[in-house]
């Protein structure tokens, strides 16, 4: 299927053993049921590290699905009523998922370049994405200066929500943010500090087999995380 700008980011919080060991018994069972799903292009299943996700040790009880459609139509009603979408919200306790429209797109994921940007800038809120493939043999390096880059974002009152997922524990880190604006996003990525450092010893040391860096217009959301939609301070008309 050809490439397309719109992309969902569907979020699922579990809680207890059951429910959880269904959800990680899905990281394997959902590669079957995904691509059957009308107008679904490129996909893939997450899983979450622990706290808000920027660390090495998995968090049972948060999952995620990625996946590209041929407008936004098609993307609102199979994340609701597709089979699949369905048995992960009835066995979820919460879920969330955010519309996007790609904007600009640079790198590959899993060999191919997923998204199909639009080239129109985001005149309000929009959302960034990063992905990467970390060398297993700087992988303690990389994980050792994410702590105090969450901090940092944890700190930061533009962030309006932020997650670390991630296809693979350790050697697969992606990283989706919203913010209210590109002057706020980019104010964090270059200002001097341990995301700055970071991106240095990143470009500096080779550290990425393979990496993608996305921006995304928000079109709107469905659900609810944290009890709340994390959209709620945002004029995404803008």
């Amino acid at each position: 299927m050809q490439d397309t700008p719109i992309v969902t980011l569907s979020f699922f919080r579990f809680a207890g053993p059951l429910a959880r060991a269904w959800a990680l018994g899905m990281m394997g069972a959902a590669r079957v049921s995904l691509p059957r799903v009308p107008g679904i292009g490129f996909w893939k299943l997450c899983g979450s590290g622990t706290g808000e996700g920027f660390t090495p040790l998995p968090n049972t009880a948060v999952y995620a699905i990625l996946a590209s459609w041929p407008d936004e139509e098609t993307a609102r009603q199979q994340t609701e009523n597709a089979a699949v979408f369905q048995r992960y919200k009835r066995r979820s306790d919460e879920n969330w998922t955010v519309f996007l429209e790609t904007s600009s797109a640079r790198g590959n994921w899993s060999g191919r370049a997923p998204f199909c940007p639009t080239g129109r800038r985001p005149t309000g809120p929009l959302a960034a994405l990063t992905r990467a493939t970390i060398r297993p043999g700087v992988a303690m390096k990389f994980w050792q200066r994410v702590p105090d880059i969450s901090r940092m974002i944890g700190a930061d009152r533009n962030v309006a929500f932020k997650i670390g997922i991630g296809e693979v524990p350790l050697l697969h880190q992606v990283t989706f943010s919203i913010w209210p604006d590109a002057a706020a996003m980019a104010g964090f990525a270059r200002e001097n500090g341990p995301h700055a450092a970071a991106i240095r010893a990143v470009r500096d040391g080779n550290w990425f087999s393979e990496e993608l860096y996305a921006r995304f217009a928000i079109l709107g959301d469905a659900g609810t995380w944290d009890g709340t939609s994390p959209l709620r301070n945002l004029d995404i008309s803008a």
